[in-house]
């Protein structure tokens, strides 16, 4: 491998990275706030709520995070909201990992005693009281590697943001790959920085897998 291709464009894949960590950091807070939303609407008595959660996760994970990101890079325009290719691809992103992350998180629930919210509704907590504060906290407990596995994921989905010039790592990587006609080597250099995010990432949810573990 050429080095010279790193060294010489080590400030775009730097600027590729912090536009890929933003956009992960952004889009895996805002997947895993949507996701525990949606994740209670499905199990709530109140029909209505239900559908809306069912029909949500059905719909978004059967279609592809690239047509999502279309939409709202292409789409909105015409209804007179216009998004650059960071915000589109971030909302894209964290829209298309929530139902991933709601349909885990509403397995663990499940999974919780339902005798539990009996007693919490019992004591005087409200449905929300409860949920927040003794189901929900069991049930994330439960369900820490597949979100990990989202979590994960979700940094390597954020290349979608490249398709529309969403300023990442991948983007910044096509400029080079253009800009020098290597190909290759551009692109291991790009690998190398995932494996900087993905990596720590992986062993801390495995850290946590087995701390939890223990502790529960």
């Amino acid at each position: 491998m050429n080095i010279s291709i790193l060294t010489n464009n080590f400030d775009m894949y730097l600027d590729g990275f912090f536009h890929t960590l933003l956009a992960s950091l952004i889009a895996l807070a805002g997947s895993f706030l949507l996701g525990v939303l949606i994740a209670v609407m499905r199990i709530t008595s109140f029909k209505p709520f239900q559908w809306i959660g069912t029909a949500y996760v059905e719909f978004i994970r059967n279609i592809p995070l690239l047509l999502i990101t279309f939409v709202f890079y292409f789409g909105l325009p015409n209804a007179g909201l216009r998004l650059d290719g960071f915000q589109a691809g971030t909302i894209a992103l964290t829209i298309y990992t929530s139902a991933f992350i709601a349909e885990a998180i509403r397995a663990g629930i499940q999974t919780v005693a339902k005798g539990q919210m009996e007693a919490a509704r019992s004591s005087g907590f409200t449905y929300g009281q409860a949920m927040r504060y003794i189901i929900l906290p069991q049930a994330i407990k439960i369900v820490i590697p597949p979100l990990g596995n989202q979590f994960l994921n979700l940094v390597k989905n954020s290349s979608i943001l490249g398709v529309v010039a969403g300023l990442d790592l991948m983007y910044q990587a096509d400029l080079v790959s253009s800009s020098t006609l290597v190909v290759f080597d551009v692109y291991i250099f790009a690998a190398l920085f995932y494996l900087i995010l993905t990596i720590p990432l992986s062993l801390g949810v495995h850290y946590l897998e087995k701390r939890l573990g223990k502790s529960y």
